[in-house]
């Protein structure tokens, strides 16, 4: 009786033995930095040496808030300028109420205005004639200390005085006093300083044009001011003067004297 050969079959993908799988043999590469590391007692890099993305995105983060934030100061500053101005007192012509060199802050949008029927007149069927003036705060008021473009070409430095004649008043300097509209003015921050209007009578009178206004230093003797340029066209306000604050010991927020 003869045997039945021995039968074969190939072994398919579900029918792969269940034992344990063999180990793969390391590559030559990891073979010599466990050896290198083994050596050394250090750790070998993996060789791919670009940060991993969660730093990536950290680093972004931080380059992203650091120009947000320069982006945001810029625009405060910028903010900040249209609304404030630095200002530094040159000059003797506003003793005893300001001294050369003291730092103040100017409002530069005290005296913004502008034309109600200029805005309404964009809209359809609607025409209205001349001007109508309107101020959110107010217009330059009698006592205010300005400062303003010079009337006088040749200099280009600004300058600061105080406001005494408003649109439409009849401005006249005699016995040592200025009169509004025939009422002398009562100025009790000049002390016992006299008010002259050198090479003037003393029956001179002057009527300050609409949109001009009439200003004074409050150093009467020592001034360069209206009554040698004439009146200030109020397009020429660069801003009304807000705080003292330099020197430390002069800090203060200027009031518009009650006359």
């Amino acid at each position: 009786m003869t045997d039945d050969p021995p039968r074969f079959r190939s072994l398919g993908s579900h029918d792969a033995p269940t034992g344990p799988a063999a180990p793969t043999p390391p590559s030559i590469e990891n073979r010599v930095n466990a050896t290198f590391s083994s050596d050394l007692g250090v750790s070998v890099p993996a060789s791919d040496d670009a940060p991993p993305a969660e730093e990536r995105e950290h680093d972004g983060g931080i380059l992203w808030e650091i120009t947000e934030t320069l982006v945001l100061a810029l625009l405060i500053f910028l903010a900040v300028r249209t609304v404030v101005l630095n200002f530094r007192v040159d000059g003797l012509s506003m003793e005893p109420t300001l001294n050369t060199g003291e730092m103040l802050l100017v409002n530069r949008q005290m005296y913004s205005h502008f034309d109600v029927n200029g805005v309404l007149n964009v809209l359809p069927f609607v025409e209205r004639d001349g001007e109508s003036e309107f101020y959110p705060f107010h217009p330059p008021q009698r006592g205010d200390i300005i400062v303003f473009d010079p009337p006088i070409g040749a200099i280009d430095k600004p300058y600061i005085k105080r406001v005494i004649g408003l649109p439409g008043e009849t401005i006249a300097i005699h016995d040592g006093g200025v009169y509004i509209d025939g009422e002398r003015l009562d100025e009790g921050y000049l002390g016992t300083t006299a008010t002259r209007w050198p090479g003037r009578p003393d029956n001179f009178e002057l009527v300050v044009p609409e949109g001009h206004i009439f200003v004074l230093g409050d150093n009467r003797n020592n001034s360069t001011d209206s009554r040698s340029f004439g009146p200030v066209s109020e397009d020429a306000i660069i801003g009304r003067a807000w705080i003292a604050y330099w020197p430390a010991g002069l800090f203060g927020i200027f009031q518009t004297p009650a006359y």
